[in-house]
Order: structure tokens, then C-alpha cells, then sequence
């Protein structure tokens, strides 16, 4: 049976939320934020341009690119220099796979939790969240 897409965000209580990280046996570690700077480089083209839609500097960026290459063993963003007709950069095949991977062990993770989400908020209902009062 195919799992439904939309069970996803259904899979938590209004405002819950899951933070998923893997601690690799080669020694990587990837979450939200590696994953998201995977994603930024996708749809930008460039990882310049990836920190500057995360509010990151160029060095960090690549630095948390760095990482998962030298973690993994293998590249996971390919680059093509500066210059006159400007670089850019794309995810290698690796890097796709640790980005569909990663967001499938999320979801599955995610719909696991669900009943035990659901519970503990029945127990631990917490205060409703109003704006904030920096916002007043």
C-alpha cells in the first residue's frame, strides 16, 4: 500500500514538529540544516547563493558541504568555477540520494510517531501559543 503524502502533515499535532538527525557509522552527520543547504544549492544553482537564502555566509555553506563530502566518502555538490560565464553548482548523484533518503526517513518517522505525539499532548496539552509579546 502506498503511503499518502499528505498523512506527513498530519502526523504531528498542530505545531508539533520532528528534527530528525543521522549519525552515520562513517561518521556523518546530517539534518535539517545540512539537508536544507542540499536542497538551497538544488534550487539556486550556486552555493552562494544557497547561504544567502539561508542567511549563511558563503565559508559556512561550504563548510557544511565539506563535511558531507569528506563524511561520505564521495561528493555530494559538483562545481564549476567562476568567471566570465560565472560558476554554479549542482547535487552529484550522492547527494540527491542523501536528500531523497533523508526526507523518507523523515516522513516514515514522522507517521511512527504520530499516536505517540498525539498522546503525550493529551497528557502535556502545554499553553497555547498567542503572538508574542515582542510582537504587541
Amino acid at each position: 500500500m502506498a503511503k499518502n503524502p499528505t498523512k506527513a502533515s498530519e502526523a504531528t499535532h498542530a505545531g508539533d514538529r520532528l528534527s530528525i538527525r543521522l549519525d552515520l557509522a562513517s561518521g556523518a552527520r546530517i539534518g535539517p540544516g545540512k539537508i536544507a543547504v542540499l536542497e538551497a544549492i538544488a534550487l539556486a544553482g550556486s552555493i552562494s547563493a544557497a547561504g544567502r537564502t539561508l542567511k549563511m555566509s558563503y565559508r559556512r555553506t561550504w563548510e557544511l558541504v565539506e563535511d558531507l563530502n569528506r563524511t561520505l566518502g564521495t561528493p555530494v555538490v559538483e562545481t564549476a568555477a567562476g568567471g566570465s560565464g560565472g560558476g554554479g553548482a549542482i547535487l552529484t548523484k550522492a547527494g540527491k540520494a542523501v536528500v531523497t533518503s533523508y526526507r523518507a526517513i523523515e516522513m516514515d518517522t514522522a507517521l511512527a510517531a504520530r499516536k505517540h505525539l498525539l498522546a503525550l499532548n493529551r497528557v502535556c496539552p502545554g499553553k497555547p501559543r498567542g503572538p508574542s509579546r515582542a510582537n504587541a
